[in-house]
């Protein structure tokens, strides 16, 4: 869940919405998924004997009322970083704003660039990847994007042999699968980055940002009571940030790569990092936008994932695509547009939901057997946005 001004997703993948990986020792694979239909594809893990397979595929949701909507998502995928065949990239991007498109590829294309070049990657993974944002941010507030009212969030995971570095920036999610007897269970990669955390609320608010939700702001709700709950069981309208004395810019998202209005009241490009060594029990891991994970929880994705990677005669689009997204659209920068157009944004999705679905992100899943030499699959799915697999 992202601004108020309509965060949503990219475009169908091709060659130019990311490296996908066709060079190198990447090859393709005869078999395909069963939710994307496109050639797997793999690249191998000499160093622990083990193999990456993946696919992509990317959706735009269902708007009823603008249907043309501009997918504002976007996907990167690079192998064999800086030619080495033990590192990879996988990332999803989830645009949000006007110029959440632009946001989103630029920030693809920059920060899987800056890695590569930094000659401290392997050396010091945790410093290179902080350095890689924090410079992406600054050379987004410098182009010619205008990133006032609009940016990225981001979900990245960098695989370096059998360790998982993974990155975020916002409320996207990568969560991994992990085998506890005859159960399989989701655990979280990664922390969404939201006022819905206690730490994240109170680090925005001393950078002086109003934490309240759209009903709150307008005065139908005590701005004093401030307990909102969990993220999972909120249902759509959760706490956004606000400046001191505006209706703007209503981010729902606590870290982002852009926004540079936001960035005034402590929304900020600082990635939370993890660090996750594969073993024979981890069997794949999910990178995907909120627009997934705000209507599934991390058990049920991952349930799912592994019923399609476990029986290929089924088919789980229509399952997939009950997840229900709300699909603000609010292009206007000025304060008493954008708040106007917030709630009735609101409004008009409440009652649309109810006779439409649509699902407005992005997925990537990963299937690991770093030990038994077995391929590591990596298995997509988005909707209005990109997917990596």
């Amino acid at each position: 869940m992202g601004c108020v001004h309509g965060k949503c997703c990219t475009r169908y993948p091709s060659s130019s919405d990311g490296d996908s990986g066709r060079h190198g020792e990447v090859r393709p694979y005869r078999n395909k998924h069963i939710l994307t239909q496109r050639s797997l594809e793999l690249v191998p893990v000499p160093s622990h004997n083990f193999t990456l397979q993946y696919s992509i595929l990317t959706q735009h949701g269902y708007y009823p009322d603008t249907v043309e909507r501009e997918n504002q998502d976007s996907f990167c995928i690079k192998t064999q970083i800086q030619g080495n065949p033990n590192v990879h990239f996988f990332g999803v991007f989830d645009g949000h704003g006007q110029y959440g498109a632009q946001c989103s590829n630029f920030v693809k294309d920059r920060l899987v660039e800056m890695l590569s070049s930094d000659p401290t990657l392997l050396d010091d993974p945790l410093k290179a990847y902080t350095a890689a944002f924090l410079a992406t941010n600054s050379e987004l507030h410098n182009s010619e994007i205008d990133d006032t009212m609009s940016g990225t969030t981001a979900i990245t995971v960098l695989v370096v042999g059998d360790t998982l570095y993974v990155a975020n920036v916002g409320d996207s999610r990568a969560v991994i699968a992990v085998k506890d007897g005859n159960r399989i269970l989701a655990e979280n990669l990664s922390n969404d980055q939201t006022p819905f955390r206690e730490d994240e609320y109170e680090r925005v608010k001393c950078c002086g940002a109003r934490v309240l939700s759209v009903d709150q702001v307008e005065g139908l709700k005590d701005p004093s009571i401030q307990n909102w709950g969990d993220e999972e069981s909120q249902g759509g309208d959760p706490p956004r940030l606000w400046v001191p004395n505006g209706m703007y810019p209503g981010t729902a998202f606590t870290r982002s790569v852009g926004d540079s209005t936001a960035e005034k009241i402590g929304v900020i490009a600082v990635p939370e990092i993890s660090v996750v060594r594969l073993t024979p029990n981890h069997l794949f891991f999910v990178v995907a936008s909120d627009g997934i994970f705000e209507f599934l929880p991390s058990q049920t994705v991952v349930n799912m994932a592994g019923a399609v990677g476990t029986d290929s005669r089924v088919d789980y689009r229509p399952m997939i695509m009950r997840s229900v997204k709300e699909a603000l659209d609010v292009s206007s920068v000025s304060e008493s547009e954008t708040y106007g157009s917030v709630r009735s944004d609101l409004s008009d999705t409440q009652q649309s939901c109810q006779h439409s679905v649509s699902m407005n992100r992005s997925a990537a899943i990963v299937v690991p057997s770093p030990m038994h030499q077995r391929p590591l699959q990596l298995v997509g799915h988005t909707s209005n946005g990109c997917g990596l697999a």
